[in-house]
């Protein structure tokens, strides 16, 4: 379909052609990762510095998807109303706001703070990327669209884990210079952005309201399995991300930050090579062994934290990031075929389930961690995560898929 149907110029000087727009969507896309990320090396120090438990460090990972849930239940289809442009402009803003507050933060609060003002930015922008991915891509190819987005997750990711890692261990400001950093991309991903093609929106100017997300009928069942794979897929977030820097200082033994940045940067890094894999599979097929992979790689967790052994953990995390990419392309593929109409109400309520149950677990497992250690919670929290697994693979063995 042509671009010039669907949007209208931003700019009356200058806007960007549709293979630019295309990149600038993906950057944004890729934000999304990096911001939820950009914390996870920094736990451990807030926690030393400020002398905090287990319950405040995960409660600070918390904050984020809970404040991404709060913005997809009320504002889940607003770039179908106000067009993706001014949507991924809203929430770049407030991504940049929270990048700062983290920069300049005196105590928690104000870090708490800074998280909630990154959820906001990731819930308005994670859904509406996905879809100017799609709408961007040449003949809108759906399994081409969700690679792309899925990449742009995994370099977001692998970017905050290793930069983070090395201006976190040899850096000036150990818990700040890498949200500046943060901050100064974000600044210009902003100003690309102002350059998109506006969005033709599908309501009349001035008639926009909040609503949640939408699952038009004829989708549910293949939103249902979708759904799953999606909660899998960014549970694992919860131990990379919430536990993962302590879980190699604590119970693996590795105190180097740029070393411990760079095993978990493993999950994003494996997600490029298996996400080409991906894409030529069937989405049944892609979420049948994404599941199987999630359950093997939350077996070698458990086994590398009980032997203490960082070999097995590095495995583990290659295999938890192989099993991401082949959930998340498989369930945006049984999505992507779905009408366009809903489109970001509908890829907003997926990752509405996928951060609700981050959300959940993260405070669930920093509870147990500070009454009941570490080793336990992530015992519980690879066993949450292969239960939801197996579900996720029937689910996906009884689907048929009704799309190309």
């Amino acid at each position: 379909m042509p671009i010039n149907k669907d949007h209208r110029v931003a700019s009356a000087s200058f806007v960007l052609g549709r293979r630019a727009s295309l990149v600038v969507s993906t950057g944004v896309a890729g934000h999304t990762l990096w911001a939820s990320a950009a914390p996870a090396l920094t736990y451990r120090l807030y926690a030393q510095e400020w002398h905090l438990t287990h319950t405040v460090t995960t409660a600070i990972f918390a904050v984020f998807p809970i404040a991404v849930v709060a913005m997809l239940v009320g504002f889940g289809g607003i770039s179908d109303q106000i067009g993706r442009r001014a949507a991924m402009l809203l929430g770049l803003g407030a991504s940049l706001v929270g990048a700062v507050l983290f920069a300049v933060a005196p105590d928690i609060w104000w870090v708490f703070a800074g998280r909630d003002f990154m959820g906001v930015g990731v819930g308005l922008s994670a859904g509406t990327s996905t879809a100017a991915i799609l709408e961007f891509s040449s003949h809108q190819d759906a399994r081409r669209a969700a690679s792309l987005t899925m990449m742009a997750q995994a370099g977001g990711f692998a970017a905050a884990l290793l930069v983070g890692g090395a201006l976190t261990e040899y850096g000036p400001w150990p818990t700040r210079l890498c949200f500046w950093v943060l901050a100064v991309l974000l600044a210009f991903l902003t100003i690309a952005t102002w350059f998109l093609p506006r969005h033709a929106a599908r309501e009349a100017k001035g008639d926009w309201r909040p609503r949640m997300p939408f699952v038009p009928k004829d989708m549910r069942r293949d939103f249902a399995t979708a759904s799953t794979a999606m909660m899998v897929a960014y549970t694992f977030g919860v131990l990379v991300l919430s536990f993962g820097g302590q879980v190699e200082h604590d119970l693996i033994g590795s105190s180097n930050a740029l070393l411990n940045g760079a095993i978990l940067a493993l999950f994003p890094i494996v997600l490029a090579p298996v996400g080409i894999v991906a894409k030529r599979l069937s989405s049944r097929i892609a979420l049948c062994i994404g599941a199987v992979a999630s359950a093997f790689g939350m077996s070698l967790l458990a086994l590398a934290v009980s032997r203490h052994d960082l070999l097995t953990y590095l495995v583990a995390t290659a295999t938890s990031g192989a099993a991401y990419s082949l959930l998340f392309v498989g369930g945006l593929g049984l999505l992507n075929t779905g009408s366009s109409h809903h489109r970001g109400a509908v890829f907003s309520a997926l990752y509405l389930v996928g951060y609700l149950s981050m959300s959940v677990l993260a405070l669930v497992l920093g509870v147990v961690a500070t009454a009941w250690g570490l080793g336990l919670a992530v015992y519980l929290g690879a066993a949450a995560i292969a239960i939801v697994s197996i579900v996720t693979l029937v689910l996906a063995a009884t689907t048929h898929e009704g799309g190309p």
